[in-house]
């Protein structure tokens, strides 16, 4: 099976992302005989808490870290941005490149999310949520884990999953519905996805009716429970991504994850980057 293109790449115009790097993701897109690459680059608006050792091999973050002991990411670099996916269009002709951002907590930012969106056209738009509210500020799974016991975070993830759909129209794509999942605490119990199935499949069914898709997100395994309530719940389409930030994690684990999704009954688009959609 053909690999399919990936829908959330990060390069060096992303914040996070010291060793992005687009025109050598470009490269290395080609040598895999990848389709597509979508990059789709963060715009974060939450400035968030982080606890002792969260930042531990991260110095690129420190840079960001306020007075406040909150980490703000900096302003999105629109146009040069879009000015780096031209010249890789024009040095990789035979690769489908497609723009794009992933947008941090959009129900909460939508006045700055509307007037990103005026200035730039953009291919593919992911909505992601990384925070949630802690009294006045934000924080990540990582903090709220020192807080919390893991259930009870990652059921009020799923119920902030469910608010960011309902508000924000801005994008098309949901990604990293599991991000919690990635820094799942070792001292609890081990993470099983049926116990949150009720959470999951109402979250699933939300965005299946609002007409969207579901990324599938291979930053670590996803679910296959997952895409299966997705299916059950009416969802339509599904997309890849990698959640990479240097071109050596492109379409990490993407064999893999389109044989789970196909096996969950959907398949390729028409066109290289297409959603995967379902059948019948």
């Amino acid at each position: 099976m053909a690999l399919p293109g990936d829908s959330h790449v990060h390069s060096e115009w992303s914040w996070d992302a010291p060793d992005g790097a687009m025109e050598r993701t470009c490269a290395r897109a080609v040598d895999m005989g990848l389709p597509a690459v979508a990059f789709t680059e963060h715009v974060d608006y939450a400035a968030w808490l982080f606890v002792d050792g969260e930042l531990d091999g991260h110095d690129h973050l420190k840079a960001f870290v306020t007075q406040d002991g909150t980490v703000a990411p900096p302003k999105f670099n629109l146009h040069g941005y879009l000015e780096c996916v031209e010249r890789c269009r024009d040095r990789f002709p035979s690769l489908r490149i497609l723009s794009g951002v992933e947008l941090g907590e959009p129900h909460w930012y939508g006045d700055e999310v509307a007037r990103l969106l005026d200035a730039g056209q953009f291919d593919r738009v992911l909505g992601s949520l990384h925070c949630l509210p802690v009294g006045e500020r934000f924080s990540e799974p990582p903090y709220l884990y020192r807080q919390q016991p893991a259930a009870e975070v990652l059921r009020e993830y799923l119920a902030e999953i469910v608010r960011l759909i309902k508000i924000s129209h801005a994008f098309g794509v949901l990604a990293h519905i599991d991000y919690p999942i990635r820094t799942w605490p070792t001292q609890a119990s081990p993470f099983d996805p049926d116990s949150f199935q009720e959470e999951f499949r109402h979250a699933l069914r939300v965005l299946a009716d609002s007409g969207r898709a579901l990324e599938v997100n291979t930053r670590a395994r996803f679910p296959p429970e997952i895409v299966r309530w997705w299916r059950d719940e009416g969802g339509e389409a599904v997309t890849f991504g990698s959640d990479a930030h240097s071109p050596a994690a492109l379409a990490h684990g993407f064999a893999d994850a389109a044989a789970m999704v196909e096996a969950q009954g959907f398949r390729p688009g028409r066109h290289p980057h297409d959603f995967w959609t379902r059948l019948g």
